[in-house]
């Protein structure tokens, strides 16, 4: 089933309507699709490189204003459904700290799985349930999808079709050791 939805997302690039496909793509997968809009980009930016940045901002704000979505879900569905569940079980204090530590550091969450493979769209809806401020999940978001859309479509600009395999096989181990490394970084720094 999943292959099938990734080879009918891929045949969307090639649509006289890929755009607003992508834009359509990348804003449910925010919140709820499993296949990535990179999917449908790379053969967009590939087919059209004068495009590139176009192309990379419509995933860009779609993925962003999907977040919202995802967001919104959290915070609805966490009153309806998950506030009883905890109650039921007894487990409400034990959300609460986790909320706190959670917004503590939440907008590094959202940074992280908005550049790496992590699925964004667990983040979005782990920001509403948990309350991030909704600023800090914004300016997150927005950050970390568009390094992520715009380098992608920097890549595929200057180097094209040979580019493409690296992009596919590596660019998320290399954002996760780019992640890693900063993250690394900033704790050495603060016990220094």
């Amino acid at each position: 089933m999943i292959r099938r939805l990734y080879n009918w997302t891929l045949s969307l690039a090639r649509s006289p309507h890929a755009l607003w496909a992508l834009a359509a793509v990348a804003f449910i997968e925010s919140s709820v699709f499993p296949i990535p809009p990179d999917v449908l980009m790379i053969p967009m930016i590939l087919a059209a490189p004068r495009k590139a940045f176009v192309i990379a901002g419509v995933a860009t704000v779609s993925s962003v204003l999907g977040g919202l979505l995802g967001y919104w879900i959290g915070a609805s569905f966490y009153e309806t459904i998950g506030l009883p569940v905890l109650e039921f079980y007894g487990k409400t204090a034990y959300f609460e700290t986790f909320g706190q530590n959670y917004n503590e550091w939440g907008a590094w969450a959202v940074l992280i799985a908005g550049v790496t493979p992590f699925p964004y769209k667990v983040i979005t809806i782990l920001s509403g349930v948990t309350g991030l401020s909704l600023p800090v999940f914004m300016v997150a978001s927005v950050v970390a999808r568009g390094l992520r859309f715009f380098l992608i479509a920097a890549l595929l600009k200057r180097y094209g079709e040979p580019i493409r395999d690296f992009i596919d096989r590596r660019l998320g181990i290399l954002f996760t050791l780019f992640v890693v490394i900063l993250i690394g970084s900033f704790v050495l720094l603060r016990f220094l």
